[in-house]
């Protein structure tokens, strides 16, 4: 018995060796497509964006073949863990609650959260001031938790699948206030036509116990090697300048951060 024990932990050491050593040629990135300017989908179905240039920025540094899969965002880390891709850029904050099923690489971007409002909308950010107000957010996020965490009952959380939908809403008049992140909202609302009537309001929000360290790319605990080859790929973009060739496509400002 002792002896099948014994024989029985190296072979499960041996594989866990295997495991470790797993070559990886190919790369699957779980990409939501309906956040832009991260992702967003095109009239041909294609998903386009800074997620999409990152992921394949980074297959090239890596050297390893590049396969993207459109996922919505309420399943996309139970679609990570049933193995439907390999590796998640979303615009998906670090945060605590999120490491313990996911381990994640260094931040590739970091943006301030913010409220978008009608234009001459004056914001009040606490309980009496949001009380009895509609918030948009988009459903399972950092904002949605954020704002739940903090003023509970006190503020009416509308919220929606994706951003766009949000963003028709407050439009429309249905609600007082979009909160998401403020690239998101540009893009998405400020830059298209009809959002000069619109601003961002109050303060930025960025509160790292809900909105974490920034944007990481999500990866299964038991892919240590794969997050390793990430982080490595993200600094040599940093230092050869494809992330600033890829980010001056999007963006007139380092989305990096300081």
């Amino acid at each position: 018995m002792k002896k099948w024990f014994v024989a029985g932990a190296i072979m499960a050491s041996l594989a866990a060796g295997a495991v470790q050593a797993k070559e990886w040629k190919t790369v699957r990135f779980g990409i939501e497509g309906a956040y832009p300017p991260f992702s967003w989908t095109d009239e041909s179905g294609q998903l386009q964006g800074f997620d999409v240039d990152m992921a394949n920025a980074l297959c090239e540094q890596m050297q390893v073949k590049c396969q993207l899969v459109a996922q919505d965002w309420d399943g996309i880390i139970p679609a990570l863990l049933a193995r439907k891709y390999d590796a998640i850029i979303a615009a998906m904050s670090i945060t605590e609650e999120r490491k313990r099923t996911v381990d994640f690489t260094q931040r590739y971007a970091l943006v301030p959260n913010k409220f978008v409002a009608r234009k001459g909308t004056t914001l009040d950010l606490s309980k009496e001031g949001l009380a009895g107000k509609r918030v948009g957010v988009q459903i399972a996020t950092t904002h949605d938790k954020y704002l739940t965490d903090n003023f509970g009952s006190d503020v009416n959380l509308v919220r929606y699948g994706n951003a766009d939908e949000a963003y028709l809403d407050l439009k429309s008049g249905r609600l007082d206030y979009v909160f998401l992140d403020a690239t998101a909202i540009e893009e998405g609302l400020l830059n298209k036509e009809g959002g000069d009537a619109f601003e961002f309001v109050g303060p930025s929000v960025t509160d790292e116990q809900w909105f974490g360290e920034g944007f990481g790319i999500a990866v299964r605990k038991q892919d240590k090697d794969l997050k390793d080859m990430l982080n490595k790929a993200i600094g040599e973009l940093r230092e050869n300048g494809k992330y600033q060739e890829v980010n001056g496509k999007y963006f007139e400002y380092d989305v990096y951060g300081g």
